[in-house]
Parts: structure tokens; C-alpha cells; sequence
């Protein structure tokens, strides 16, 4: 029997959810995308936003635990050996300590890449980055906006 669950846009079966969640691969895109933003955000000095987006990469490790339980002890791990260290460098604002949890955390997640069968996975610091975000210091002044109209 197939279990409904009532939305406000109709009827789903449980199924038809389960294939809605977004895959591996693409939760591990956006951990990658914000662990390299954090890299840029606290080289520029804005400590802020790398604490926002090493918070945002243990959310998405977090729903990816939930929905493949199957990597949940290695990303447990991850975020014990890379995330809680790299936080504690961000909250000290000490760059060389950051630089060396990093490279760190580049370290270990290739290790579970190759743990898992994906050795081929092999990431890497970006030289370049997006330039939709500001990484220098943050400001409290919202008159010194750069945003475009």
C-alpha cells in the first residue's frame, strides 16, 4: 500500500519524495561551492561570512546523512576533524591556523572520496571564485553598499 502525504499542492506518494531529494553529488557541489567561499571570505578578512558558510557546508552534511545513511560516520567525522577546527580559527580570526585546518579538510575529504569508491573525486581549492559575493571585511554601514541597482 502506498503511503500519501498531503501537500498543499495535492497528494505525494512517499516514493515520489524519496526521488525528489537532491543527490550526493549535488548536496557535495554546494559543500564544495561554500568551503571554498569560506577559504575566500576569511582570506579577505570577512571571518562572518566564512563562519556562514562552514555553518551552511554542516547543515547540508547533515540532510545528506539523513538521506544517505550510508556516509553518515564519515561526514560525522568530517565535521569533527575539519569543520569544529576550521570554526574555532574562524572565531579566533587567526588566518595561518584557518590555512592549516583547511588544507587539512582538503585532506580528509579526499581520503572519504577514495574510502568510498571515488577516488577519481579529487577536490581542490578554486583559484578564482565568484565575484557575486563581497570577501573583504564586513561592514555594519549599509550606506557603504556596492550593490547596483
Amino acid at each position: 500500500m502506498d503511503t500519501l502525504v498531503r501537500t498543499k499542492n495535492g497528494e505525494l506518494r512517499l516514493e515520489q519524495i524519496a526521488e525528489a531529494l537532491p543527490g550526493t553529488s549535488e548536496i557535495m557541489a554546494q559543500v564544495g561551492r561554500r568551503y571554498a567561499r569560506a577559504y575566500y571570505a576569511a582570506h579577505g578578512g570577512n571571518w562572518e561570512l566564512a563562519a556562514y558558510c562552514l555553518r551552511e557546508i554542516r547543515s547540508r552534511q547533515r540532510m545528506l546523512a539523513v538521506i544517505r545513511p550510508k556516509y553518515a560516520r564519515q561526514l560525522a567525522e568530517f565535521d569533527r576533524d575539519a569543520l569544529v577546527p576550521l570554526l574555532a580559527t574562524v572565531e579566533a580570526r587567526d588566518w595561518e591556523e584557518f590555512e592549516r585546518a583547511f588544507a587539512q579538510g582538503i585532506r580528509r575529504a579526499n581520503h572519504y572520496h577514495s574510502q568510498t569508491g571515488k577516488s577519481y573525486i579529487r577536490w581542490k581549492l578554486p583559484e578564482r571564485i565568484t565575484d557575486d559575493l563581497d570577501f573583504g571585511p564586513a561592514t555594519t554601514d549599509s550606506d557603504k553598499s556596492t550593490a547596483r541597482a
